[in-house]
């Protein structure tokens, strides 16, 4: 989740596909919050081993775009 602005969508699906040459952006879900201030977004990848995991999980949260990752 980070602040809805432009790029948002964009850097999220780019960190996707460095980690998974598969990755389907058509796959991704977006969720304004309430106020519209906020955009939950939602990415599927296939990852093949927890280290792969473990750094996509560091390449997100350390965005300077994102304020969440779940």
């Amino acid at each position: 989740m980070g602040l809805r602005v432009d790029g948002l969508v964009h850097a999220i699906t780019q960190i996707a596909r460095q980690f998974d040459d598969a990755f389907d952006a058509s796959t991704v879900e977006l969720r304004q919050s309430k106020g519209g201030k906020y955009l939950g977004i939602t990415i599927t990848v296939t990852a093949t081993s927890r280290e792969q995991l473990d750094e996509l999980y560091r390449t997100l949260s350390t965005h300077p775009m994102v304020k969440v990752v779940l």
